[in-house]
């Protein structure tokens, strides 16, 4: 009875493959039912269920070549005191006790010298401010060394109404009295905030006000942007200028943004790996010049197939993708809100990081994360 049950499955794959590819069959032969048949594989590749599981299995399976692997990771980093906080003297925010107006060398006298300073969206400089990636927070000046922007995602936050971080949304509407803002203007331009309930802006003094949030718990405050409005105002369009000082500023803050999440949440910083950035640089390049935006190459590359052909080794490894976000920190706190982006960026076996910026001619910027274990 066996060539029975072989006749009855042949004839079912008979039967599925005339019902899916029958009617293309008709219309342009067998050469129409491949290009069909191409494209449907493609689909399922690209699929991003189908993209994440093929990179965490990719990772499990390279893990275990590697019998020396430690599967514990790195350590947690030892604990650096918190600054005791105070309430704002003047405005209604403080982070690690600096306010918008206050002058650099009370920054300096709260923080220490900046860890890192680059480019930011703005065309100034962020200034970062951390201790191995604890008490993290950024800084921009402007010429006269006032502060004009901050930003934290670690409890640094003050607040004349008691606002911090780890209360919900619901909760920061609650205590603000405030609606928030649904367009900026600039000139003749409205631009629409498409927040898609991951943020809310708001316009309070004069400061323009981000609360980001985790969208998996509750909606809970995990950082804060502020911006001084005329800073904001000077910057013409949605996006930067682009400039290769502001890729270079986008890949390291990025970088230093993942870092401070993964301290923030009892991990090791990782180690910045510069040969793994110019894979990261060409298929954010890539992604730029072509318009697509995917894991996989055009010419069917992985992100472990760029690696490898880089010369990158590594016992487990990931990729994170972001565009269109206009700073690193929309993108870090977008990627954050997806489970399998958060997922590398809270692996704690990954020590080493790299980011590759590239904009489309229209100043759109495309991120690439790598991330190996070496």
């Amino acid at each position: 009875m066996k060539w029975i049950r072989n006749l009855l499955i042949l004839l079912l794959l008979v039967f599925g493959f005339w019902f899916l590819y029958g009617e293309t069959y008709e219309k342009a032969g067998i050469h129409g039912v491949v290009k069909d048949i191409e494209t449907d594989i493609t689909q399922i590749i690209e699929h991003p269920f189908v993209e994440d599981s093929m990179q965490r299995l990719h990772s499990f399976i390279a893990s275990l070549t590697d019998n020396q692997f430690s599967s514990d990771g790195n350590e947690e980093p030892e604990a650096i005191e918190n600054p005791e906080l105070t309430e704002p003297e003047s405005g209604q925010f403080s982070i690690h006790n600096i306010e918008i107006g206050d002058r650099k060398e009370k920054v300096e006298q709260e923080a220490g010298s900046p860890e890192r300073t680059t480019l930011n969206e703005y065309d100034v400089q962020w200034e970062t401010y951390h201790e191995n990636y604890q008490n993290f927070f950024m800084v921009a000046y402007d010429e006269e060394d006032r502060v004009i922007g901050l930003y934290t995602n670690q409890d640094l936050l003050s607040s004349q109404d008691n606002i911090s971080l780890e209360i919900n949304r619901d909760e920061l509407l609650d205590t603000l009295h405030a609606t928030p803002v649904d367009t900026i203007r600039k000139g003749l331009v409205n631009y629409e905030i498409n927040s898609e309930g991951e943020y809310d802006l708001f316009l309070i003094n004069h400061q323009y006000v981000t609360f980001f949030y985790d969208i998996h718990d509750n909606h809970t405050v995990t950082a804060i942007q502020i911006i001084d409005e005329d800073m904001e105002q000077n910057k013409s369009d949605y996006f930067g200028e682009t400039s290769s000082d502001l890729k270079e500023g986008f890949e390291y803050q990025l970088f230093d943004l993942t870092n401070a999440a993964r301290v923030k949440h009892g991990l090791s910083p990782l180690q910045w790996k510069n040969p793994l950035r110019e894979t990261a640089r060409k298929h954010s390049e890539d992604m730029a010049a072509n318009n697509y935006f995917s894991h996989t190459s055009l010419d069917g590359r992985s992100p472990f197939d760029r690696m490898e052909q880089d010369g990158i080794t590594y016992h487990a490894a990931g990729e994170n993708l972001a565009a269109g976000q206009p700073s690193s920190i929309f993108a870090h706190e977008g990627l954050m809100n997806s489970l399998g982006h958060r997922e590398n960026i809270l692996k704690n076996e990954y020590n080493h990081l790299a980011v590759g910026v590239a904009f489309t001619n229209d100043a759109q910027p495309f991120y690439t994360e790598n991330f190996i274990a070496q």
